[in-house]
């Protein structure tokens, strides 16, 4: 199956999911889910596979063990190709449309240690600086989980220490609903933004190789 986009049904079924999430509505809408969502999202993955690596296709159970949240169903599909540690290329479809994004979406303990040494060091961490700049120069936002205050071992007068209070660390862009994700042109769009977010996904790498 070649990728056409994203069916204007597989918005609008997120948008009825997020007022019904039941497994009754899941139930009477699974082939909606399974022709209009899961089976383009399948063909893109595979075709920015050819350039970026095999892509893990997300489950849309919710795993709610200890959530206070019971809702059955996650209210977006989102596929990843990582590359190191939680560490790599995103794309989402939900009732909000489309996004992309890339770069470190969660740390463990170890490997944020390792990252916040490339941050602190000269070289390294001007080099993230110049990359962060060239992303949100292109229309990324840059976003990610952070510290309050310094992070153990860090003086708060560092020069880089906003990027050290970092926990997590993406560029992301929302394409929403413009007409293109509904077409083949959304996988030249999704190809070039992973393209534009690769020296910061090689980045993270690089601290934790």
């Amino acid at each position: 199956m070649e990728f056409s986009g994203f069916p204007v049904a597989a918005l609008d079924f997120y948008d009825d999911l997020e007022v019904d999430n039941t497994k009754s509505f899941w139930d009477a809408h699974k082939s909606v889910y399974d022709d209009q969502v899961k089976a383009p999202m399948l063909a893109l993955t595979h075709a920015l596979g050819q350039e970026f690596g095999e892509a893990k296709v997300f489950r849309p159970y919710r795993d709610v063990r200890f959530a206070k949240d019971k809702t059955p169903y996650k209210t977006h599909q989102g596929a990843f190709v990582g590359v190191a540690p939680a560490t790599g290329w995103y794309v989402e479809v939900s009732a909000a449309g489309v996004r992309v994004g890339g770069g470190m979406y969660r740390a463990e303990s170890a490997h944020l240690a390792l990252i916040r040494e490339g941050m602190a060091a000269d070289k390294t961490g001007k080099l993230l600086q110049r990359i962060l700049r060239d992303l949100e120069r292109g229309g990324f936002e840059i976003g990610g989980d952070r510290l309050r205050t310094a992070p153990r071992g860090y003086d708060k007068d560092h020069p880089r220490i906003d990027l050290l209070r970092h926990k997590s660390l993406m560029g992301m862009k929302k394409y929403g609903f413009e007409p293109f994700v509904h077409t083949p042109e959304l996988l030249d769009r999704i190809r070039d933004d992973w393209r534009k977010l690769r020296p910061l996904v090689s980045w993270m790498a690089n601290q934790l190789d």
